[in-house]
């Protein structure tokens, strides 16, 4: 199972997030801006709120129970500003595609928090799988 290592600026810490392949793949594309022909599931999700005048302002991890994370996706839609829940796997794949950053709670950070030199031995997927 790949890991997400969400980087808030700590300087040697990273919040990890086990999350599928798939998932990781998608969001490895995004960083890469990766076109595949076809929209992906996100892309799609992206195209489809763009196209409806909304924007993804950014993505919330907001809390962790029992290792499990939970996220928020903060859209900007023509009616209203708007927050859907989300697994962090897919807000994280969906603000790749956009300049939308990336927030973690401060009490996520400080409870899920390890030091990055832990996943130092862990393979990049974009050298393993693109």
């Amino acid at each position: 199972m790949p890991v997400v290592l969400v980087d808030v600026g700590h300087e040697t810490d990273v919040v990890p997030i086990f999350i599928g392949f798939e998932e990781a793949l998608s969001i490895a594309r995004g960083v890469d801006a990766m076109d595949v022909g076809r929209p992906l599931t996100h892309d799609l999700f992206l195209d489809v709120v763009e196209e409806l005048g909304g924007r993804v302002r950014r993505a919330v991890v907001t809390r962790e129970e029992s290792g499990t994370f939970f996220a928020d996706l903060h859209l900007d839609t023509p009616r209203e500003a708007t927050v859907v829940d989300s697994r962090p796997s897919d807000a994280l794949a969906l603000v790749s595609r956009t300049d939308a950053p990336i927030e973690v709670a401060v009490e996520v950070f400080e409870s899920a928090r390890r030091p990055r030199e832990e996943f130092d031995d862990f393979d990049d997927i974009r050298e393993v799988a693109l």
